[in-house]
């Protein structure tokens, strides 16, 4: 195991349960937040506000309205209302972790070797759907596309998102159905170069990895990425985080 998959499940023993966080503190004193990168609603058009990880690590790291404790249960907790500073390639809002070097550099991985991402979470509320992970594409190309995202709508269904080539062309694949508000598992990894493993639940299934992706680098995201928009400010998806953690080999 290298050692930031050591780290990972380290992190995961310690953050793995609501019932092992402190309601009290950021949630850096929860989390490992060394290796991401937040994204809130705000800021200048086009231009949305980042932490970088420096501010958010610790006990008494950054924290605000749209990335806070829940002091009820110590749930890393993401919300993005339907209106929001977006970034120039899409219209919805996010409060949403990216995957980062520990070095402060960004994230930017080769499809081959191991990658994965788990996460213990619930969505508290939804108006529409809302992305909870994704693998994002880095460098390699012009596209800004994500290779898959994974979502849960309001109804309950959760599905992946895939994308056909770099260019676009997302096909969804309901993989499973939790009500909102109720506890959930995932797991998206790559192996190989040429395959998404998606466990929800502890229910694995597998998808391809087109060749046209094989170019670009790729990184991790987490959080709450709303996909509806409005001039509603109370609106939105409030997404909260018991673990999570990523790991590399």
């Amino acid at each position: 195991m290298t050692v930031a998959g050591l780290v990972g499940t380290l992190s995961a023993l310690g953050n793995g349960s609501a019932n092992a966080a402190d309601p009290h503190v950021a949630p850096g004193g929860n989390f490992d937040l060394s290796v991401w990168q937040l994204q809130e609603p705000v800021g200048s058009p086009g231009s949305p506000t980042t932490i970088p990880s420096s501010r958010l690590q610790g006990a008494g790291g950054y924290q605000d309205a749209y990335f806070y404790t829940d002091t009820r249960d110590g749930a890393m907790t993401f919300w993005a209302p339907e209106k929001g500073v977006t970034t120039p390639n899409s219209h919805y809002a996010r409060s949403e972790l990216r995957e980062m070097n520990r070095d402060g550099s960004a994230a930017n991985w080769s499809l081959s070797g191991s990658h994965r991402m788990s996460a213990t979470l619930r969505v508290v509320s939804v108006t529409s759907n809302v992305c909870v992970g994704q693998i994002h594409l880095g460098t390699g190309g012009s596209s800004t596309k994500p290779l898959v995202e994974l979502y849960q709508h309001a109804d309950g269904d959760i599905v992946l998102g895939t994308e056909g080539s770099p260019s676009g062309g997302q096909t969804p694949h309901t993989v499973g159905h939790v009500a909102i508000g109720k506890t959930w598992t995932y797991t998206i990894a790559v192996s190989g170069g040429s395959t998404v493993d998606l466990t929800v639940n502890g229910s694995t299934t597998h998808y391809a990895v087109p060749s046209s992706f094989k170019p670009y680098k790729q990184y991790f995201k987490a959080g709450s990425y709303n996909q509806s928009s409005s001039d509603s400010t109370t609106k939105g998806a409030r997404v909260a985080f018991y673990g999570l953690t990523v790991s590399h080999g």
